[in-house]
């Protein structure tokens, strides 16, 4: 019982760290695309970690297993990446720009003219 209380604990801690770390990313990350990974990778991980905590803890108290925490978990985990996608293609379409001096900033430039070069239009010609 207490190894589990402490299994909990740490879990609970970890969780709360990796939040706090995705909350600082979003802050103090320089541009919009790397400041899109700390709420999809660390807040993520951070809330799966209390999630597992607290069907841990639910077992352990006696209440049984707790399917809503690991349906909340599995839906977390299923439409963080699949938002992030959506969120960073339609920033890419607005063509928000990267802060000057990250890494790949030299190549923003490159993907645009690609994208407007004729050969990768892809609009149909009119006859």
């Amino acid at each position: 019982m207490f190894w589990l209380e402490l299994i909990a604990s740490v879990l609970l801690l970890v969780g709360g760290v990796f939040i706090v770390i995705g909350a600082l990313g979003m802050v103090k990350l320089p541009d919009f695309y790397t400041r899109l990974h700390a709420p999809t990778k660390a807040t993520t991980l951070g809330i799966g970690c209390i999630l597992v905590a607290s069907m841990g803890l639910h077992a352990l108290r006696g209440d049984g297993f707790s399917i809503q925490e690991l349906v909340i978990s599995l839906f977390l985990f299923i439409t963080a990446p699949v938002s992030a996608y959506m969120i960073a293609k339609a920033a890419f379409h607005r063509r928000t720009g990267l802060q000057d001096g990250t890494l790949n900033s030299h190549l923003a430039d490159d993907i645009v003219q690609q994208s407007n070069h004729p050969a990768v239009d892809k609009t149909p010609e009119q006859p």
